[in-house]
């Protein structure tokens, strides 16, 4: 019995513990459902105050820029984003499709003028968390509007604007963002060549200020290419005043042109005047085909001592015409760069040579002198030197002129046709046919050596007189067709008086904006024919300024005529 009892009593305690931990596994899982739930719900509160806060951070965004927007386009709101074309045009202006145009005049922005866009390099193939604020800035520039006939969705954008948001990039498919903008009138603007020569052009401010002209706008950091005639210059903008992008529409800007970069300057393709100090040689190499510049001043006191003819300018070139032959080409500024077919003053003999430049006009020989080695043939060595020194054949010409006359008792030489003494004719005559031998080509009457006869020809066309080992060389420099790039195909003499004064592409300096262009062809108006102006003078001279004593715009071309019709100024 006891043990019966027994056994129901352990039986009795060991159901009550089972039950005690059952309840307390199931207050355990009870708890743990509870705080996971917790967990659930304070995570599920945590995201949505976070895309609260998202939201609210975006909305405030949204209008901080609405706002900005607003504030830099006074009160017009406008941005797209649009595919960037190029296409071939000058300055900075670009062309919008009609709906920007359409959009843009319901707010107004028609009546505020110009119309001002900062542009923006949109790059989404970078990678994931990049920080690419320092590449948005350097690659954002600022622009005008040409007109508004592009294809909707993209934006046609001329190199000038390509170059400084697309620079050394070329996207598959090129975002950019068009953002109204209005800009402050600029006041000064530094700029630094990229490398070396532009300083070199005459009145190179002027040059500047024509390309200038097409521009609508400056931003900080671009690069801007002035071209003067073939060659083009690039020019970095170092700082603007007074923000760091500027309207230059019918404003006067104050310009600095700091030194070039020396880091920049191993262009080997940019031409550049080395100087030359009178009297002193340097030494130089150039290429076949290619050409070395140089340049050096005359002053007055000099001038005029070559303008009375008793001192000559001379140009001296010492080479070894071994394996290479060098050509030279000389030329007052403004023409700054002389080539084969445009220069002043020229040499072509083989080897060492001496040019004497005797300028046309006495009263133009002070002022800077640009000088051309061309690589004629090979790579050539040679040795370049200016100076400025007597007129010793003058001096003993004009002594000979008054003290030397034909005697009387003179008579001409029969082989050599000189006029001998009667005293020495025999002896003479007898040394003459025996060692001398008259050139018998019509116009020469040369007298040589009969050693030297067989090298003594004379060129079929323009019958020159050369040495035998020059005459390969006349005719490639001389009587070899040339092509000008207007398509005329002509021989050297005839292409430089083409070049010069028919050719539609040669270039001039504009009497109106100071610029070196090409001529075009004749203008389409007869009183500018009449006037002797260019096709671009005619278009260049048809913008307006101020008579400075009336006011009236006036017509450049025609405000000679103005001054002296209106105003009676002779």
């Amino acid at each position: 019995m006891d043990f019966e009892l027994r056994a129901a009593r352990e039986k009795l305690e060991r159901d009550q513990r089972e039950r005690k931990e059952r309840a307390k596994a199931r207050l355990e899982r009870e708890r743990r459902a509870k705080a996971e739930a917790a967990r659930q719900r304070e995570a599920v509160e945590a995201a949505q105050r976070a895309k609260r806060l998202d939201a609210e951070r975006a909305r405030l965004e949204v209008d901080q820029q609405t706002e900005e927007s607003l504030l830099l386009g006074k009160g017009i709101l406008f941005s797209r984003i649009l595919e960037a074309l190029p296409y071939n045009g000058y300055g900075d202006k670009i062309k919008l499709p009609s709906s920007c145009f359409t959009e843009l005049s319901d707010q107004g922005a028609l009546d505020k003028g110009p119309m001002y866009f900062r542009l923006s390099k949109i790059d989404d193939s970078g990678p994931p968390g990049s920080d690419a604020t320092a590449k948005q800035e350097c690659q954002t520039t600022h622009s005008g509007v040409l007109e508004f006939t592009a294809k909707e969705g993209s934006a046609e954008l001329p190199p000038h604007v390509w170059s400084n948001l697309f620079a050394g990039d070329s996207p598959d498919v090129p975002l950019i963002k068009v953002h109204y903008v209005s800009l402050p009138k600029g006041t000064y603007a530094k700029l630094q060549p990229d490398g070396m020569g532009f300083s070199d052009i005459p009145n190179h401010k002027a040059v500047l200020e024509t390309t200038l002209r097409r521009h609508a706008t400056l931003s900080q950091g671009d690069i801007i290419t002035v071209n003067y005639g073939e060659l083009s210059y690039k020019l970095r903008i170092l700082e603007l005043k007074p923000a760091s992008s500027v309207s230059v529409l019918d404003t006067d800007v104050e310009v600095d042109i700091e030194g070039s970069d020396s880091v920049l300057d191993s262009n080997k393709n940019q031409h550049v005047l080395m100087p030359l100090v009178l009297g002193k040689g340097e030494s130089g190499i150039v290429e076949e085909g290619k050409f070395n510049y140089y340049k050096f001043s005359i002053d007055d006191a000099i001038s005029e001592k070559v303008a009375t003819g008793f001192m000559n300018i001379e140009v001296k070139i010492e080479a070894d015409t071994s394996n290479a032959d060098t050509n030279i080409y000389v030329s007052r500024h403004p023409l700054v760069f002389p080539t084969q077919h445009r220069h002043e003053w020229s040499s072509h003999e083989m080897g060492s040579k001496v040019l004497i430049l005797k300028p046309k006009d006495p009263g133009l020989v002070a002022g800077t002198y640009s000088v051309g080695v061309f690589g004629f043939k090979g790579l050539a060595k040679y040795d370049i030197s200016v100076a400025v020194k007597d007129n010793i054949r003058q001096r003993v010409g004009e002594h000979a002129n008054s003290s030397s006359q034909v005697d009387a008792d003179s008579v001409e030489c029969q082989n050599c046709k000189h006029f001998i003494s009667t005293r020495s004719i025999v002896i003479h005559e007898a040394y003459c046919i025996r060692h001398n031998v008259l050139c018998k080509h019509d116009g020469c009457g040369v007298v040589l050596r009969k050693e030297e006869a067989a090298d003594h020809v004379h060129c079929g066309k323009c019958r020159q007189a050369f040495q035998q080992a020059e005459m390969e060389k006349h005719m490639k420099v001389f009587h070899e067709p040339l092509h000008c790039p207007c398509g005329v195909v002509l021989e050297k003499e005839e292409m430089i008086q083409h070049q010069s004064s028919n050719c539609p592409l040669r270039l001039i300096t504009c009497r109106f904006c100071g610029d070196m262009v090409q001529a075009g062809n004749e203008p389409v108006d007869a009183r500018d024919r009449l006037r002797g102006l260019s096709e671009h003078e005619s278009i260049c001279g048809s913008r307006t300024a101020p008579c400075d004593s009336c006011g009236r715009s006036v017509m450049l071309k025609e405000m000679d005529i103005h001054v002296i019709a209106v105003h009676q100024k002779s």
